[in-house]
């Protein structure tokens, strides 16, 4: 894989947070102007679907770096407010909790004998592979929440 886990998680972490700004600016135009128009979709929809390769992402990276559960959530909910991913990525720099190459080969660590290490290993030595199963996984999601409506339209 060309890109590192830093880097990758980086893109991500910008792209959600350039997402947010569309997503506000939009809901400004809609609920302080009453303006309706199509922007409003496109800028959800962008945001969403970047919101789930995000949480995707930070999954996977979060996994090859062997960050515990806690720094997981952490990573996934820093996707919730407003542009707290983009500093959350620059903690986990100072913190060199990006450093490192994928784990493609298995080392001593008995962690990379359990599940799901190898099938992770597999994927990850697979990147067009793996790249196409995260786009999969993103459609999908984001299709499920188009199919569901606002959350003001479920009771």
């Amino acid at each position: 894989m060309t890109l590192k886990p830093k880097n990758l998680y980086g893109i991500v972490a910008v792209s959600e947070m350039v997402t947010w700004t569309g997503l506000i600016v939009a809901m400004i135009i809609r609920y302080g102007f009453g303006e309706y128009g199509p922007w409003f979709f496109y800028a959800g929809i962008s945001h969403g679907t970047v919101f789930l390769a995000y949480c995707t992402v930070a999954l996977i990276v979060g996994h090859n770096q062997r960050w515990s559960l806690g720094r997981l959530l952490l990573a996934l909910a820093s996707a919730i407010p407003p542009y707290l991913t983009v500093p959350f990525d620059r903690s986990l720099h100072k913190l060199g909790l990006l450093e490192g190459d994928w784990r493609t080969t298995a080392s001593d660590d008995p962690r990379d004998q359990r599940f799901p290490d190898p099938l992770f290993r597999w994927f990850i030595a697979r990147p067009v592979l793996l790249m196409l199963t995260i786009l999969g996984v993103v459609v999908v999601l984001t299709a499920v929440a188009l199919a569901l409506g606002p959350p003001r339209e479920w009771g």
